[in-house]
């Protein structure tokens, strides 16, 4: 993003360019010096203000911030965060395939894998309040040396041969809950080591990141289980204990100091969230269009898996499908920063809807799988571009306080609404066929981008007051 003087029409920096002028959201004593010298300046002689105006260029390049490849902490943020997210895919993979292996059950399968995935639902929220809570930085370590813990035992577990289901039952739910915690304290802890003007710039990069962890982690877990079922354990083990050396090399508060007042409890916490949440009408608005979105894109990945399945293709071409996605994905995300800098948020709402709907018709009829490849490419490079925009906005309107929070609730919107797309699309393609549910799902997009054009809360603007 550019800086804040450069960019003053741009309404995403309009309220931290007035912040700073009416000397808010500052320490007290930083807000007086910062008036103060706004006060010197006015009374400033004309020859002394032209000297200073001669100079102001080079102490400006002098203060400009480092590039974010030259920042230190963001780059141990980013690659400690980058490690742990990795080793979380790998297990992902993992822990269904080694159970299916070793039990010859896909329910006992599923059952782990449902394990995994449920803490994205039930320990979102209280996780939030949590991560504004307490010590980001410590929430991370722990969460890091607690995921290499259950590795290493789950690991040792394979080894032994004695495959315990309750066992890992409960490994998994425990390492999903810690990699929630871990992702929000450091989604909230990014603006504590880059500048306001570098927010966007670091979200491209955590999204990247993100997206390749993803393409990366999936092989990574499968190709190792076939080595030995404790394998990917080992690594992610290996893995995490180096995330949390990462982590250490991070200097500096990851937080705003808490200031005044009894802490509350934490389904109170957790109720000043969703109050702060519902008051933002267009983060809202968003939330809704990624909720359905989301539903819309899970089903249609199951609609043309079936696709492919009734046309005679094989579970590689599938694979072929999603890598494409995956791969358009990390490209989108790359340039998300791009896209925010040229486009209001608005306009990136309904034109990724928009987009996302025109690209669906085709699949209906398609079912060659480097053709489906290439649209789904198309679609993830729209996904990744949004992604940035939107983790932008949520870092810039959410205060500190409420950062992780407002993290927590996105995530939960967005994850816990895929979860009803398969099912949804499970019935329609045994009473409609593949053709005519893809279809029913592209007509579903558009209405969901018409919806966003006549929004009114849309309309107002990401920056509109709030009730």
């Amino acid at each position: 993003m550019k800086p804040a003087t450069e960019s003053v029409s741009d309404p995403a920096v309009l309220p931290w360019l007035l912040a700073e002028q009416r000397g808010e959201d500052l320490p007290p004593d930083e807000g007086a010096e910062e008036r103060t010298s706004v006060r010197e300046v006015r009374t400033v002689p004309a020859e002394e203000a032209a000297a200073a105006e001669k100079a102001m260029p080079a102490e400006t390049a002098a203060a400009s911030p480092l590039p974010l490849r030259r920042n230190r902490d963001y780059r141990l943020l980013w690659g400690g965060a980058g490690l742990s997210l990795l080793a979380g895919r790998a297990t992902a993979v993992a822990y269904p395939l080694a159970v299916l292996w070793a039990t010859r059950s896909p329910s006992d399968a599923g059952l782990v894998g449902t394990a995994l995935l449920l803490p994205q639902l039930v320990v979102q929220l209280p996780g939030g309040a949590l991560v504004d809570r307490w010590d980001r930085r410590r929430i991370m370590l722990v969460a890091g040396l607690g995921q290499a813990v259950v590795a290493g035992v789950v690991a040792a577990l394979l080894l032994s041969g004695h495959v315990l289901l309750w066992a890992l039952l409960a490994a998994a739910f425990v390492e999903g809950t810690l990699g929630v915690l871990f992702q929000l304290a450091e989604r909230a802890a990014v603006p504590a080591v880059v500048p306001p003007e570098q927010i966007g710039a670091a979200m491209t990069g955590n999204e990247a990141r993100t997206r390749g962890a993803a393409i990366a982690g999936q092989p990574l877990g499968s190709g190792l289980v076939t080595l030995g079922a404790a394998l990917p354990f080992v690594a992610a083990a290996a893995g995490q204990l180096a995330a949390v050396l990462c982590l250490f090399g991070v200097r500096g508060k990851l937080q705003q100091e808490r200031t005044g007042g009894t802490r509350t409890a934490l389904a109170a916490e957790v109720r000043a969230g969703l109050v702060w949440m519902w008051r933002q009408h267009f983060l809202r608005a968003v939330m809704a269009a990624v909720a359905v979105s989301n539903i819309l894109f899970q089903g249609l990945n199951l609609a043309v898996m079936s696709g492919i399945q009734t046309a005679g293709g094989t579970e590689f071409q599938v694979g072929v499908v999603l890598s494409l996605s995956g791969a358009g994905g990390l490209v989108g995300a790359l340039s998300g920063g791009r896209w925010t800098e040229r486009l209001s948020m608005r306009a990136l709402v309904i034109g990724g809807l928009a987009v996302w709907a025109l690209l669906m018709v085709p699949v209906a009829v398609l079912r060659d799988p480097y053709a489906l490849g290439a649209i789904f490419a198309l679609s993830g490079y729209v996904g990744g571009v949004f992604n940035v925009a939107g983790g932008v906005y949520l870092v810039r309107i959410a205060p500190d306080s409420m950062r992780g929070r407002a993290n927590s609730l996105a995530m939960l919107v967005g994850g816990g609404a895929m979860a009803a797309g398969p099912v949804a699309a499970g019935f329609a393609l045994e009473g409609l066929g593949p053709t005519r549910t893809i279809l029913g799902l592209s007509v579903a997009m558009a209405v969901t981008a018409l919806a966003a054009l006549i929004s009114p809360a849309l309309r107002r603007g990401p920056f509109a007051a709030a009730d």
